[in-house]
């Protein structure tokens, strides 16, 4: 039988880490490193938004890049992993067994909450990349839902990467590159309790972050770069251990935590 593979969650930052990734990139380069090679790696972006949750299955998915202003360099970039389309397939048929309206996407490639971390994690662009969307509008227990659908993935030497970010308040961004003042102190808070109950497998709490967690709403004003965290967790299964690789904070105000998840029993 293989040996399931944990999941993970990074937090992916500005484009401008595709070109200076920093301790961010290091941390993602020795993940790739750690890491069995996997058959083929399922990757839930903050950047892809659906209604439902939707299964990229483009056999060669284009390099997006979904951002303005920032230097040429990067738009030069292209990250030519191939695509699954067959397990592509089978993640969407495991979503619709779980009660989930789930779809397909041939077209869709990869944004820069995908291909930023890949480029460090597996260079050589030779292991197949899936999409898969998330939904903001339905908030934390969904996307844990959708994680655990996704769990025996992990035995399939099916690797899922979710990719965020652990603060992400575009707001203070400007401010704070405009005007470097420093980073603000819930920065820091509001990770280290995310982590503080990660630890302790505290998902009552972690699906209530919103109301329990210090300046929730100023870290995450809108979700959708926190929800991927849940993907990764649910993915891992019901009992599980968590370990925090990096916590380092880029650009003043983003939290760039990023967390493997290992499964202490197989899924159910």
């Amino acid at each position: 039988m293989n040996v399931s593979l944990p999941t993970l969650f990074v937090s992916h930052g500005s484009p401008m880490h595709a070109i200076q990734a920093g301790r961010a990139g290091d941390a993602w380069t020795a993940l790739g490193q750690r890491l069995a090679r996997p058959k083929a790696v399922l990757v839930a972006s903050a950047h892809w938004e659906t209604e439902l949750p939707m299964v990229g299955t483009s056999g060669q998915p284009e390099t997006i890049h979904d951002f303005g202003g920032f230097p040429q360099e990067l738009y030069r970039i292209r990250y030519a992993a191939p695509g699954a389309p067959d397990v592509a397939a089978r993640a969407a048929e495991l979503l619709r067994r779980a009660g989930m309206t789930a779809s397909t996407n041939g077209c869709r490639g990869l944004d820069h909450g995908a291909w930023v971390p890949l480029r460090r994690m597996f260079p050589d662009a030779d292991v197949p990349v899936i999409p898969i969307s998330i939904q903001p509008q339905l908030g934390p227990a969904h996307a844990l839902r959708v994680g655990r659908a996704l769990a025996r993935l992990g035995e399939r030497g099916l690797l899922v990467i979710a990719s965020g970010n652990l603060t992400h308040n575009l707001r203070d961004y400007t401010e704070a590159t405009s005007n470097g003042r420093g980073t603000p102190a819930y920065v820091r808070e509001f990770a280290d309790w995310m982590w503080e109950r990660l630890a302790v497998r505290d998902l009552d709490g972690l699906l209530d972050y919103r109301r329990l967690a210090p300046h929730a709403r100023r870290a995450h004003p809108t979700e959708e770069h926190l929800l991927p965290l849940y993907i990764a967790l649910g993915a891992a299964g019901e009992d599980f251990e968590a370990e925090r690789t990096h916590a380092g904070v880029d650009s003043y105000v983003l939290a760039m935590d990023a967390y493997v998840f290992t499964a202490r029993s197989s899924p159910q």
